[in-house]
């Protein structure tokens, strides 16, 4: 499949099979890596435009959720990727919007210790733009727009994205983009 002919088939919308586990950037008090869990609703439409809506979750099962993530923007399309025949590394770019929805008690607590400047207090179910603005929680810096080095791999219908590294660094350049396959999502 060429890449005109992957764009055309991952057009439309893609969901999480499941909760899935990610290592997160912080640690336990052992040291350890410190995971978290998300489910995933992905859109794909012509101009390489993208929608993300990723719910964050206390628990594995997705049983309760703490926040909401929606992210929109573009994908730019940098090549073949070595990881399987068809896979295309692209760069995510939150260049149209980017909301956080708190939907516990305890996520906007602290996000009221830690996002406080430039922003309303915030509350369970209010969501605010944190679009081109600093957001220490996620490493957001004013002025900037975020944007991750990927990749996108079709299988049988499954919609693949890179795995994340395993000692929870972002995907932030080219030297971190990822190298192996996460959890597919099906098509809606």
């Amino acid at each position: 499949m060429d890449l005109e002919e992957l764009k055309k088939s991952i057009t439309g919308d893609w969901l999480s099979i499941a909760p899935e586990v990610r290592p997160g950037a912080q640690k336990n008090a052992d040291g350890s890596i410190k995971p978290f869990y998300l489910s995933r609703e992905f859109s794909y439409a012509v101009g390489e435009r993208f929608k993300l809506k990723i719910i964050n979750s206390v628990d594995p099962y997705g049983k309760i959720p703490m926040a909401e993530i929606l992210i929109e923007g573009h994908i730019s399309w940098e090549g073949q990727h070595p990881i399987a025949e068809g896979a295309q590394k692209v760069n995510f770019t939150a260049d149209t919007a980017y909301q956080v929805r708190p939907l516990i008690q305890g996520f906007a607590d602290i996000l009221n210790q830690v996002a406080k400047d430039g922003y309303s207090p915030w509350t369970v179910g209010g969501s605010q733009s944190v679009f081109g603005k600093s957001f220490p929680p996620f490493g957001l810096v004013s002025g900037t727009n975020f944007m991750e080095y990927d990749l996108i791999y079709l299988f049988k219908d499954l919609l693949f994205w890179g795995a994340r590294n395993v000692d929870g660094k972002g995907f932030d350049t080219e030297e971190h983009r990822p190298t192996n396959l996460q959890i597919p999502m099906y098509r809606k």
